[in-house]
């Protein structure tokens, strides 16, 4: 296995990754707050966009339990887009310089066409698990789904709502680690380097494989401060949406030569 993904990096000359040890993701948190620090503000306004529009999905999905847990998965999937601003605010605080949220944006112009092109296949991986989601509930489900605490009693109440559950979570795992791996490091790649979206998902893959126990550990860490996001209606969101997007920024950093 090893050999085929050296031959990979050879063969699309992939720049070279690192390997890192399992403290560098509490590193990267480190780094990320400092950067958030001392671009307050920009930062802050990322986080208050992206919770109120989490706050708007999960408002209209909460008596649609399928689609409430599609929200939820769905928003970790698009999560590494929603944070490109905070990986300008990131690149250019690394510079020396601090930058606002309008010159993030401006920042963002720079690499359009590839973050583009890189949304829309997060935006169809979203649309793919959304459709799976519904086909699962409807063929699998057995119960009320008039809302999430409906839901979560159904699956309680019926050892074949259990055995769904359970397949419900490993589709979604599944379909969790590809796009993961594809897009752990890939859009700060795109916004710190003149590449390609097809380049930078196979170093983003390269760098989990590489690194698997620590890129492991990275990811639950993500899913906890979200899931603490989440549990608070939104509100923590606000700063732990832009504490892992900054933390993300070094991680790359971290990991590509």
């Amino acid at each position: 296995m090893t050999k085929s993904y050296d031959s990979l990096q050879q063969h699309f000359n992939l720049p070279h990754i690192r390997s890192v040890g399992a403290d560098r993701p509490a590193q990267w948190l480190r780094a990320g707050w400092e950067d958030m620090r001392e671009n307050l503000g920009a930062s802050i306004v990322y986080g208050m966009i992206m919770a109120a529009i989490g706050y708007t999905i999960l408002s209209y999905a909460v008596d649609k339990p399928y689609l409430f847990m599609t929200a939820i998965s769905g928003f970790m999937l698009v999560g590494p887009l929603a944070a490109a601003g905070l990986y300008e605010i990131s690149r250019r605080h690394e510079q020396g310089e601090k930058v606002s949220f309008m010159g993030s944006l401006r920042g963002l112009a720079r690499h359009a066409d590839s973050i583009a092109f890189f949304g829309a296949f997060l935006a169809i991986a979203l649309i793919a698990w959304e459709r799976i989601s519904a086909i699962m509930f409807a063929l699998f489900y057995r119960g009320e789904v008039s809302s999430v605490t409906n839901f979560l009693g159904g699956m309680l109440a019926s050892d074949g709502n259990l055995y769904f559950g359970a397949a419900y979570l490993v589709v979604g795992a599944v379909l969790a680690v590809v796009v993961y791996a594809l897009s752990a490091i890939s859009i700060p790649m795109l916004m710190d380097r003149e590449t390609d979206p097809f380049t930078a998902a196979m170093t983003s893959l390269r760098a989990v494989q590489a690194n698997f126990d620590t890129m492991l550990l990275w990811a639950v860490m993500i899913v906890v401060l979200m899931g603490v996001g989440f549990a608070s209606m939104m509100v923590g969101m606000v700063i732990l949406l832009p504490l892992v997007g900054h933390a993300t920024w070094h991680a790359y950093r971290d990991l590509v030569r």
